[in-house]
């Protein structure tokens, strides 16, 4: 018996991880296919070879997100997105959504944003409970006129095994540890609930957030 159940759970290691990659993998897939039916029916893939393909809309995808890329990245394309903004600022509800939106996508996505570029250790959420963060930025607007003393940072601290929940809070920065760690690392350690622990570092952290 202990060695059956040894084998199981041998057997648990190596095809849980790979089902859930291919189930994840396929949701991507199937996702990213639905884009081919901007295409003319007649240009369907599915009509053109006469057998169906999984896979040609991350084709299709990649090649429409590097189209646009490059179109927004000269003179001309940047006036034409200049000039989509400012119609789609003139349209009642969806002017909020976009403009939303877009200042979250620009903050993660741009190459000169600060957003999720930081894992942090923080007391969460009570002294002497820790857990992984990820600085967002620093808080702004009428927020900063309650905010005296030392200097906050805006945080992200995600719940685990599904990251994409959380919470946003602003706390000092001196009560910030910064880890020495890549984001995608304290990810990891994140949705695994701890069982993938990141390679320890030699030098202990500073208890602050470099600047």
């Amino acid at each position: 018996m202990h060695a059956l159940r040894k084998w199981l759970l041998a057997g648990l290691l190596v095809i849980v991880p790979v089902a859930i990659t291919v189930a994840v993998l396929r949701w991507i897939i199937d996702t990213l296919d639905q884009t081919l039916l901007i295409l003319p029916e007649a240009w369907q893939p599915d009509r053109l070879i006469g057998v169906h393909i999984p896979g040609f809309g991350v084709l299709l995808t990649l090649a429409i997100l590097l189209t646009v890329g490059a179109v927004a990245s000269n003179f001309i394309g940047r006036k034409l997105v200049g000039l989509g903004d400012r119609i789609v600022s003139r349209i009642p509800v969806v002017r909020s959504i976009y403009s939303s939106v877009k200042q979250v996508s620009d903050t993660l996505f741009s190459e000169s944003g600060n957003a999720f570029r930081k894992a942090v250790l923080v007391q969460w959420p009570r002294a002497d409970v820790w857990t992984i963060a990820f600085v967002t930025g620093t808080p702004g607007g009428d927020v900063t006129n309650h905010l005296h003393g030392e200097e906050y940072v805006s945080v992200f601290v995600p719940t685990t095994p599904n990251p994409t929940g959380g919470y946003f809070v602003m706390l000092r920065k001196s009560d910030c540890i910064e880890l020495k760690m890549s984001v995608d690392d304290a990810l990891k350690y994140v949705v695994s609930m701890g069982v993938v622990s990141p390679q320890k570092t030699a030098t202990p952290p500073q208890k602050t957030i470099a600047r």
